[in-house]
C-alpha cells in the first residue's frame, strides 16, 4: 500500500509574483539574443514589437472571441484548480493515476495563461503590440509547456497500461519514485525542447511587415515574418515535431497493450470496466493531438491566419474541457468534488 506522503506532492500554485518573476527571468536570460536578432537595419531590438491580428483579424469576430476566451479563462483555471484540491484532499485518490491527472491539470492552468490573459488584456486596451522579448517568453512556454502536456499524457497512458496488463505488479513498477521521475522528465525535455527554438528565433531578423498571423506568437507565423535565412530553423522546427511526437508513440504503444489485454478477458464486465478506466484519458488524446497533428504536421508555406482557429481549439478549449472530460465519468473524481464541496461549505 502505497504510503499517503508519497502521493502528497501535488504541484503547488505559484503566487503573481512568482509568475512574474519566472517570466522576468526568462526574458532576462534571453536578453542577449532579443538584441541579436531584432530589426538590424536600426539595431533598435528594445523598440521592437510585433502586432497579434488575433485570431480571425476581423474586428466584429475579434469581440465574439474575446468574449469566448473571457468565459474559458476562468473555467479552465477553477476546473482544473479543483482537480489539484480534490485529489490532495481525498486519500483514496493519493495513487499514481491522480497523481499524474494533478500534474496535467497544473500544466493546463500554466498552459492557459501563456497566452489568453495577453489576449484579453490587448483587446480592452485596443492594442495589438507585443514586444520582441515578450513574444519570445511566449513562444518559450508555450512550446515547454505543450511538450510536458503531451510527456504527462504518456505517463498517464503508461500507467492505465500497467494497471491493467500487469496489475500483480503494479505497486512494483508504478513506485513514488518512478512516478515523480516521470513528471520531472517530462518538465526536462518540455524545456529542452523549447530552448533552442526560443533561441534561434532569437537570433532572425524581422523586415518590415511585423504583423503575427495569431492571437499569439507561434514559431510558425515568426518564422514566415523573419527576412533571415531560415532552412536550419525549419529542420530544427521539424525535429522538434519529431521529439512532440514521441509521447503519441508511447501512448499508442500503451493501448495495444491495453487492448490486447483486454480483449482476452472472458468479462464482459471486465472489458467494459478497462474500457471506462481509460475512455477520459484516450478523449484528450484524441483532442489534444488531432488539432496540433493539423496545425504543425504540414509544411511551413501552407500556414495563414485562418490556422489560428485551429490553435483556439488546443490552447484554451482543451484545457478547458480536461476537467469535465475527467470527472464526469469518474466516480473517484465525483466523490472527491462533492466532499471537497460539502467542506467548503459546511466551514
Amino acid at each position: 500500500m502505497l504510503h499517503r506522503d508519497c502521493w502528497s506532492l501535488e504541484p503547488k500554485l505559484m503566487d503573481k509574483e512568482d509568475h512574474y518573476s519566472n517570466f522576468t527571468n526568462i526574458s532576462g536570460f534571453l536578453s542577449p539574443f532579443l538584441n541579436k536578432g531584432a530589426m538590424r537595419e536600426d539595431n533598435q531590438s528594445s523598440t521592437l514589437e510585433f502586432i497579434l491580428l488575433g485570431v480571425t483579424g476581423q474586428q466584429d469576430q475579434e469581440d465574439f472571441f474575446f468574449v469566448l476566451f473571457l468565459l474559458i479563462y476562468p473555467i479552465t483555471l477553477i476546473g482544473n484548480l479543483l482537480i489539484i484540491l480534490a485529489i490532495h484532499s481525498d486519500i483514496r485518490l493519493h495513487n499514481p493515476m491522480y497523481f499524474f491527472l494533478a500534474n496535467l491539470s497544473f500544466v493546463d492552468i500554466l498552459f492557459s495563461s501563456v497566452t489568453i490573459p495577453k489576449m484579453l488584456a490587448n483587446h480592452l486596451l485596443h492594442s495589438k503590440a507585443i514586444s520582441f522579448g515578450g513574444c519570445l517568453t511566449q513562444l518559450y512556454f508555450m512550446i515547454a509547456l505543450g511538450n510536458t502536456d503531451s510527456y504527462m499524457l504518456a505517463a498517464m497512458a503508461y500507467d492505465r497500461a500497467v494497471a491493467i496488463s500487469r496489475p500483480l505488479h503494479y505497486t512494483t513498477i508504478m513506485r513514488p519514485r518512478t512516478c515523480v521521475f516521470l513528471v520531472i522528465g517530462s518538465w526536462v525535455v518540455g524545456n529542452a525542447n523549447a530552448l533552442p527554438h526560443t533561441l534561434l528565433t532569437a537570433g532572425l531578423s524581422f523586415c518590415g511587415n511585423k504583423e503575427v498571423a495569431n492571437f499569439y506568437c507561434d514559431i510558425t507565423p515568426l518564422l514566415k515574418l523573419s527576412c533571415s535565412d531560415i532552412h536550419f530553423n525549419v529542420r530544427m522546427m521539424y525535429l522538434g515535431v519529431g521529439v512532440f511526437s514521441v509521447p503519441l508513440l508511447c501512448i499508442i504503444f500503451s493501448y495495444v497493450q491495453v487492448f490486447s489485454t483486454v480483449l482476452r478477458v472472458p468479462s464482459t464486465k471486465g472489458v467494459l470496466k478497462a474500457f471506462s478506466t481509460c475512455g477520459s484519458h484516450l478523449t484528450v488524446v484524441s483532442l489534444y493531438y488531432g488539432t496540433v497533428m493539423g496545425m504543425y504536421f504540414r509544411p511551413l508555406s501552407s500556414y495563414s491566419l485562418k490556422d489560428a482557429v485551429i490553435t483556439v481549439m488546443y490552447m484554451a478549449v482543451t484545457p478547458m474541457l480536461n476537467p469535465f472530460i475527467y470527472s464526469l465519468r469518474n466516480r473517484d473524481m465525483k466523490a472527491a468534488l462533492g466532499k471537497l464541496f460539502s467542506k467548503r461549505i459546511s466551514t
